[in-house]
């Protein structure tokens, strides 16, 4: 075993002092080689956060969410329904909400209108998120116009800013009294926009919503876990487009790195030859050059995937944030949580190493099975 190993040791640094004999060729190579790993896991790792983060932040989420249905589109639900569907075995609490979305033109971005179960604002007053203070310019103590679909206008006074930290989900919130919210978007007394209802146990969570559904059968209860799941698509549809964009540079790699493992040139066959020549077999040949493979592409991965989570998680992704967010105007700013999946990362080290390493064995075994003389002649 202790002769196997010093064997390997020899050939590693027979393979390094002659990557260091084509220093132009390699180097090349290996920086195109960690950009194409790099791009692809900047994008892996940036849409693996935003799951993690979704994940943390639907965790205290109501278990289910009752949304009324008319004609096939979400509608106003009355409070009457809380009645209605009487006790259930299991939920822990239930309760309307009061939530919508309003179009500032002044800034042309997309508000998020919403009364919270705790800590209500003061009638006229509101808390906002930290993206709308900074689209708006306002901060607290400050007033601001809104003009309702009504065509009528209401000031508001800023009571707070939201912490930064929730930033992700709260950058284009506005909190605000279940009085002004009303008034604002004229919904009646007794109406909300939809239901929520926690349930004590996880497992009874698909049995209450069943219950629900029968009791109210014009609503549609919507699960935490649908929520989650749709988060998941969206971030794996928008991680897709992201792929399909860099697929060009992909495949212009790929091109890339076949030519230069499979084109020998001159130099390398007379190598070959000489090695035979003084008495190198050819398992020993295809050994050094299988570790000129792995050193290649192994250095490109770390280096890659190293430059990736700093640029992900020290520097939010400058380069995919807008594509990935999805917001228009009120582009949040946060840290992203480091989050690594190892299936992941074995199936980005498995499509970026292996092929590689292969490409470099075939034209090697051609060259070293034919006679010395021939090769180097």
């Amino acid at each position: 075993m202790k002769q196997f190993w010093r064997t390997q040791r020899y050939l590693v640094d027979f393979t390094i002092s002659s990557l260091q004999r084509r220093k132009g060729k390699n180097l090349s190579l290996l920086l195109v080689y960690t950009l194409i790993v790099f791009l692809l896991a900047s994008v892996m790792l940036f849409c693996q956060s935003l799951k993690r983060e979704a994940a943390v932040i639907l965790a205290n989420a109501p278990e289910i969410v009752v949304q009324r249905q008319v004609a096939g589109r979400h509608a106003l639900i009355p409070g009457e329904y809380l009645q209605k569907v009487g006790r259930l075995r299991g939920v822990s609490q239930k309760r309307g909400r009061l939530w919508g979305y309003y179009y500032d033109p002044g800034v042309k971005a997309n508000y998020t209108l919403m009364v919270p179960a705790e800590d209500v604002p003061n009638p006229g007053e509101v808390v906002i998120g930290a993206a709308f203070s900074r689209v708006r310019g306002v901060g607290v103590g400050y007033y601001f116009n809104l003009y309702s679909s009504a065509n009528k206008l209401f000031s508001f006074k800023v009571a707070g800013i939201l912490d930064t930290e929730s930033e992700l989900v709260s950058g284009d919130l506005m909190l605000m009294a279940e009085s002004d919210f009303r008034e604002f978007f004229t919904i009646p007394e007794g109406m909300y926009t939809d239901l929520v209802f926690n349930v004590t146990n996880p497992r009874e969570v698909q049995n209450v919503a069943g219950k629900i559904n029968e009791r109210l059968p014009d609503t549609r209860p919507i699960l935490r876990e649908e929520i989650l799941r749709t988060y998941d698509a969206i971030f794996n549809w928008r991680q897709g487009i992201v792929f399909v964009l860099l697929s060009g540079a992909i495949l212009a790699f790929v091109l890339f790195a076949w030519d230069k493992a499979s084109g020998l040139s001159g130099e390398e066959k007379r190598e070959i030859g000489i090695l035979k020549a003084v008495g190198w077999e050819t398992g020993d040949i295809l050994r050094m050059k299988f570790w000129e493979g792995i050193l290649l592409s192994l250095t490109a991965f770390l280096f890659g995937y190293l430059f990736a989570y700093i640029h992900v998680f020290y520097s939010s992704a400058v380069l995919f944030s807008p594509v990935l967010k999805g917001w228009a105007i009120l582009y949040p700013d946060f840290s992203p949580i480091p989050a690594v999946d190892g299936l992941q990362l074995a199936t980005l080290f498995f499509f970026t190493v292996f092929p590689y390493t292969v490409a470099t064995i075939i034209p090697i075994w051609q060259a070293a099975v034919t006679d010395p003389d021939t090769v180097i002649r």
